[in-house]
């Protein structure tokens, strides 16, 4: 599994927005406390369900709160074709330390 750090995803989104996706697979709650602007929401359990939502021609980097459920959705979405996702290492903490300390991470 690839893996981004929070610095080298913010880059990639800055750089390349038209061919880039965060997704974020944390539930509304978490959410509700803290998220990234412009990244696409889909709850880690509803993925199979939405993955017609996802662009697989498009860098998926998947998010959650420390980096391990998004590890999980990209081994999914590997399974299912996806060719460019990779998994952000540390999730919104790292984010949080690389790139962007008002983001609250609890």
């Amino acid at each position: 599994m690839q893996e981004i750090n929070a610095a080298e995803a913010a880059q990639c989104l800055a750089e390349y927005p038209n061919t880039t996706v965060l997704l974020d697979v944390r539930e509304e709650q978490e959410l509700a406390i803290a998220g990234i602007a412009g990244a696409l929401h889909i709850p880690m359990g509803e993925i199979p369900a939405r993955l017609a939502e996802i662009d697989s021609s498009k860098t998926v980097i998947c998010m959650c709160h420390g980096g391990m459920r998004s590890a999980q959705v990209v081994s999914l979405l590997a399974s299912q074709g996806y060719e460019k996702v990779m998994n952000l290492a540390g999730g919104i903490h790292a984010w949080n330390q690389l790139v962007n300390p008002d983001i609250p991470t609890d």
